[in-house]
């Protein structure tokens, strides 16, 4: 049997006979496959519950009586969108940005009821994934089971020891090492499983649960690394844990913490009053089209009757309040259309710059890489948006259309006590308007944006080999 292997066993015998190692060993364990579950029934539960709200939402859409088509514009409609596969591993920012949207005319609204906001503040402070388990914890448990795996030897004196009954420091470091990983395997494995099963779901992708699983690896097996160049370094082990304590807090909780502050600053974002208070100034800039003097609607009514050959609206073949909806909101979107691009683009600008902290923290390139494979980041849920903004645009200008076609000027415009009835129209209108169905990313668009993730992680293990390699050598040079 080589010497590292021997090393590993007497290493793993060792913390089988610490009660605390192996008390934190299982209760980590059971905390990964308890999260796994929560995770799992919780994410289940949203969908259903989604599923439940969004035909609900789309019965009570389909119900609606005979009516103005210009009503059904105003009366508006929910569309939810439901959790992917993944999203039960890693929920990313969908408990914060909402999951549902409400859909009218002549407004562009944002995403809402996101787990955070109605549930309790506790909920901020993080969710019990198997994400959170392994991006958090796991590394924390491996500092107090590992800070000692070299230095205790050193502050012994049996590290000598070893090397003179023939040990290399190569084999000593290796096997201390590889027990090291056997453990951090240990504790992902209930998450892989969790994880393999919830890629068999329809929809999900082997591939990028595969990807994901060996960020994870490169992430762990970064931490081991990094605690083994610690422990080889630092000649008593009360040093080792300190400074290895100190380096999970400032990786794993302050830069995270702190760098999205840093963003924020640097590309701040309007807030929904400015925005609101914008596109009005901007609406009346463009034109009103209640006023009949308005010089853009104006102008626009002279195009109308060039086109049909005619002199009066009321000679027209069509309704002109309904041409004149279109018009309105074909403007009025593609200003609200503007304005979310504006906002996606310092969204984005916000997300790259936080990005640029990954080489001071492995858990930001973990992170993004691990939203990006649940599709619950930045992108997926601006991606949601914009085809939530594309469906209400179709859904209200066919009613806009619908009112063009189907109800007269002269019945749009009468006063008499029937006239009501004139301008409504049939409501199998309603159901003609297809259902709204998030389309999410597809596979190979979610191995492209895990990519950098998984470089920088690759480098994070590289960079920390590199070093256990030059502690290795001042071992046996100090020896």
């Amino acid at each position: 049997m080589s010497a590292w292997s021997l090393v590993m066993r007497n290493e793993l015998r060792a913390m089988v006979r610490r009660r605390t190692a192996v008390v934190g060993i299982v209760l980590l364990v059971l905390l990964a496959i308890a999260a796994s579950v929560v995770s799992a029934h919780h994410m289940q539960s949203s969908a259903e519950y989604r599923m439940r709200q969004q035909a609900a939402a789309q019965e009570a859409f389909d119900a609606q009586p005979d009516r103005h088509p210009h009503r059904v514009v105003h009366y508006g409609h929910f569309v939810y969108r439901l959790p992917t596969a993944l999203a039960a591993f890693d929920p990313g920012v969908d408990p914060f940005t909402g999951s549902s949207m409400f859909l009218e005319g002549h407004r562009q609204n944002s995403a809402n009821f996101g787990d955070v906001m109605q549930s309790s503040i506790l909920t901020r402070f993080g969710q019990l994934t198997p994400a959170f388990v392994l991006q958090i914890l796991a590394p924390l448990m491996l500092i107090f089971l590992g800070h000692g795996v070299l230095a205790e030897e050193r502050e012994r004196g049996t590290l000598r020891q070893l090397m003179l009954q023939g040990a290399t420091a190569r084999a000593i470091v290796c096997g201390k090492l590889a027990a090291l990983w056997l453990v951090s395997a240990l504790f992902m494995l209930p998450a892989f499983v969790g994880l393999a099963v919830l890629a068999a779901a329809p929809g999900a992708s082997l591939a990028v649960a595969a990807a994901l699983m060996l960020g994870y690896v490169l992430y762990l097996g970064s931490w081991c690394v990094a605690i083994a160049v610690v422990s080889a370094l630092l000649s008593r082990r009360r040093d080792a844990l300190l400074v290895l304590v100190a380096g999970w807090a400032v990786t794993s909780l302050l830069v995270p913490r702190v760098a999205p502050d840093i963003a924020h600053a640097a590309f701040a974002l309007p807030d929904r009053l400015q925005t609101e208070v914008s596109i009005g100034r901007d609406l009346r800039a463009l034109g009103d089209s209640h006023n009949p003097d308005d010089p853009y609607f104006s102008a626009f009514r002279r195009q109308v009757l060039a086109k049909y050959g005619v002199s009066r609206i009321e000679d027209l073949p069509v309704n002109y309040k309904g041409l004149l909806a279109v018009e309105g909101e074909r403007i009025t979107s593609a200003l609200f259309s503007d304005y979310a691009q504006r906002s996606a683009e310092l969204q984005h600008a916000q997300n790259q710059l936080v990005g640029r902290f990954a080489p001071l923290s492995p858990s930001i390139a973990l992170r993004q890489l691990s939203m990006a494979a649940a599709a619950t980041d930045l992108s997926s849920h601006l991606r949601f948006l914009e085809q939530a903004e594309a469906h209400r645009y179709r859904m209200v200008q066919h009613l806009n259309q619908l009112q063009a076609d189907a109800v007269s000027y002269a019945d749009d415009t009468a006063k008499d006590p029937r006239a009501d009835q004139r301008k409504r129209v049939d409501s199998t209108h309603w159901q003609e308007i297809p259902h709204f169905e998030y389309v999410p990313q597809s596979w190979t668009a979610g191995l492209h944006a895990m990519m950098p993730g998984l470089l920088m992680l690759l480098g994070w293990l590289i960079a920390s080999l590199l070093a256990l390699v030059l502690s290795t050598r001042r071992l046996e040079v100090t020896r």
